[in-house]
């Protein structure tokens, strides 16, 4: 059983930063990316930024967050996390981590395995 669990979450002032963590434990060996999404109400669950450990280390962010926000990660602990700075309203959402077998299949509505979200609010 693969589990996935986010912390970090909280509530910050415009211009602020957060650092979020997310560690995936039990079996994990044939998975190599660890990626954030986010989700406001009505909305659909976007992408943010990921870890890929395939063929060596790579990130990759949606554009609304470059500059912004770090994605690292450590491979061997199964554990990534995501540094956000300069935060704006828009930002708030819940935070969800997701496990996969490669950056690509983070999409895939049927594979991966994902947390169970943290908030993260940013007032105005």
């Amino acid at each position: 059983q693969v589990q996935v669990v986010e912390s970090g979450g909280g509530v910050v002032q415009r211009g602020g930063s957060l650092r979020l963590s997310c560690t995936a434990s039990g079996r994990t060996s044939e998975t190599n990316a660890l990626g954030w999404f986010r989700q406001t109400p009505g909305k659909e669950r976007e992408f943010v930024a990921t870890v890929d450990w395939t063929g060596g280390y790579n990130t990759y962010y949606a554009n609304s967050v470059k500059g912004r926000f770090t994605v690292s990660g450590d491979s061997a602990t199964n554990t990534v996390y995501l540094q956000m700075n300069d935060l704006k309203p828009e930002d708030t959402a819940i935070y969800y981590c997701k496990l996969a077998r490669s950056a690509v299949w983070l999409e895939d509505r049927d594979s991966g395995v994902w947390g169970q979200g943290t908030q993260v609010t940013v007032s105005s």
